[in-house]
């Protein structure tokens, strides 16, 4: 009898443990199966509202959260040469929060810093999503219609006259043209783009550097014109008759404006894999690009290896400027 009741009792255990111990194991493989993400994801952009990066990530949220079926958040966190949005990023530490930006906002660190409060090597390029047109701009009443009238009238006025640039590698080549090119204007830093721009519609800063997208409405209303663009290329569906950097005969004030997603070597393959299809698969809608390409962005979607391919060139861009000016980099 006694054995009878301990096998009985063995049993009776077993029918409660197996479903305990199966509540316990079913989430984790669940959790296993479903993957990358789990839960909300967050775009960290190193520029405020408006800016070319910002609305891109905030198109690409709305369609991405469909896909990811959880929520897809974009926190701006503008201003500190890059390095405030950068730090929110790395010091989250999470697979979850991910850096969606220019590459501008650090490829230029090396050579504008005295020290660098990060380790490059923790941001890692994933996808690139677009290529931002970068657009030299002045106030119209200032009757200035290209580079070299530019440098003409700056020669002229030594010192009359304001200049400004979006953090990072806009600001570290224009800071070089202007010394290379032996003029006396003066920088104005800004936080807020859009007072920037204000500024210079009011002819109170008389050159800027910026995604075009973030000078547009004042272009449309004009009071601002663009004399150049930094790109390597013309895009004339977005600014017919306007002529590169290079073409205009400054070739020091050409890189291209990358824009894409960028995560920390704790985001696993895996993910990593999942975010480079799906944001290519969304950039593939015409609705996307066309959005996107009348406000001042082209859609260029490159995968892990392109992205790193061209953020490479860039480095080399920021070098060569660097080199230019005597200086040496911090890493």
């Amino acid at each position: 009898m006694i054995s009878l009741f301990r096998a009985v009792a063995g049993a009776f255990a077993l029918l409660v443990v197996a479903p305990v111990f199966a509540a316990v194991v079913a989430p984790v493989g669940g959790a296993a199966a479903q993957g990358w993400p789990a839960r909300t994801v967050k775009f960290v952009v190193p520029l405020g509202p408006s800016s070319g990066a910002d609305i891109t990530a905030r198109l690409l949220s709305e369609r991405l959260q469909g896909k990811w079926g959880h929520p897809v958040i974009v926190e701006n966190r503008a201003g500190g040469d890059g390095l405030v949005g950068i730090t929110a990023f790395l010091s989250a530490n999470d697979d979850h929060t991910l850096f969606f930006g220019p590459t501008a906002s650090y490829t230029a660190h090396p050579w504008t810093r005295t020290s660098i409060p990060y380790n490059a090597k923790d941001i890692i390029p994933i996808v690139r999503t677009t290529v931002t047109v970068v657009a030299i701009s002045v106030p119209t009443s200032l009757g200035i219609n290209s580079l070299q009238e530019l440098v003409a009238k700056a020669r002229k006025e030594p010192g009359k006259m304001n200049w400004s640039a979006v953090t990072g590698l806009n600001d570290f080549q224009f800071s070089s043209f202007v010394k290379l090119s032996g003029i006396d204007m003066a920088k104005v830093p800004y936080r807020d783009l859009n007072q920037a721009v204000n500024d210079l519609g009011e002819n109170r800063i008389q050159v800027y550097s910026s995604a075009f997208a973030t000078v547009r409405p004042a272009v449309l209303g004009g009071k601002v014109k663009v004399i150049a663009l930094n790109n390597s290329t013309r895009f004339e569906q977005i600014l017919p008759g306007v002529p590169t950097a290079r073409e205009a005969g400054f070739p020091a004030l050409e890189f291209d404006g990358l824009v894409g997603i960028h995560g920390m070597p704790n985001v696993s393959a895996e993910a990593r894999k999942r975010i480079v299809t799906d944001v290519i698969e969304v950039l593939k809608d015409p609705k996307i690009a066309e959005r996107l390409t009348s406000g001042g962005t082209v859609v260029v979607p490159g995968d892990t290896a392109e992205f790193t391919k061209a953020i490479d060139s860039q480095r080399r861009t920021a070098e060569a400027t660097g080199k230019a000016l005597g200086l040496k980099p911090v890493q």
